[in-house]
């Protein structure tokens, strides 16, 4: 799941390792590939990131393994975290020049191992070199969209290129969830966008919006998620709940798919029996 929006401020990082964390701590083994040159999501995560740490941007340029990268996150069992340095920034110039420049970042997930249920891909606030990578990796498309005037502006050319990759590079990607984040319900502001968003959206809109809320913001501080930060705070709460969702929907799209193919083999059968 590809977590991006060109706009920066919106809870990109927040809401991966958030997320993460929910579903990592209610059973399920969760990789968070941090692509983001500031490294924010792996600071939350309390991973460190400084210059010679094995990061994912020796992943994508020098062809590392990413098993080799990829560290255990302390505080939560099954999660799993492989970190951005501040050579990522260079990252974009050096790709240019690189062999198949826009799947590096699939075929080093498509060659790591160890079984994952769930990889979220922190992207940085732009549509370059390294979103593109996450787009061509990825199945799905998680785009957080904050409570605020303008919350809309700029979507349009995101939603371009998904649709460029998907045509080009990756057919089965697709924008299946959107997030309202930093919600206030004491606005008349926020529930209009939130509304104005579901209009739009539709069903990829999830029922849970995330409040804005102080303990997010402290979290990463003392290197935490929320979730671990502070677990009854409504930050926390939000997630879990949003991942709850996340979670069910998968379940559904899978019995769905798992449906439709039984249906179309028993189809198949009793037309090979009706042609003999």
């Amino acid at each position: 799941m590809v977590v991006a929006n060109q706009k920066g401020g919106v809870g990109k990082t927040t809401t991966t390792v958030n997320l993460a964390a929910s579903l990592a701590l209610h059973g399920a083994r969760v990789l968070v590939i941090d692509l983001d040159p500031q490294g924010n999501a792996s600071t939350a995560l309390g991973i460190d990131h400084h210059a010679s740490v094995p990061s994912i941007y020796d992943v994508l340029v020098d062809s590392r393994p990413l098993s080799e990268v990829v560290q255990p996150v302390m505080d939560v069992e099954g999660l799993f975290c492989a970190p951005a340095t501040i050579d990522l920034a260079g990252a974009e110039i050096e790709l240019v020049s690189l062999v198949a420049r826009e799947s590096r970042l699939q075929r080093a997930i498509q060659a790591y191992e160890q079984p994952l249920d769930y990889i979220l891909i922190d992207c940085p606030p732009s549509l370059g070199l390294l979103s593109v990578n996450a787009l061509v990796a990825g199945a799905e498309v998680l785009i957080p969209i904050q409570c605020e005037y303008y919350a809309l502006e700029g979507l349009g050319q995101l939603l371009k290129n998904v649709d460029l990759v998907r045509g080009h590079l990756n057919p089965a990607l697709h924008v299946s969830t959107i997030l309202l984040t930093m919600y206030d319900g004491r606005t008349r502001l926020a529930s209009q966008v939130a509304e104005e968003v579901r209009t739009h959206f539709g069903k990829e809109v999830l029922r849970t919006s995330i409040p804005r809320s102080v303990r997010i913001s402290e979290a990463p501080s003392y290197g935490q998620t929320v979730i671990t930060y502070d677990p009854g705070s409504s930050g926390a709460l939000s997630y879990i709940e949003a991942a709850r969702e996340i979670a069910l929907r998968g379940v559904t799209v899978n019995y769905d798919a798992q449906h439709a193919r039984v249906g179309h083999q028993n189809h198949q059968r009793s037309m090979s029996e009706g042609i003999q």
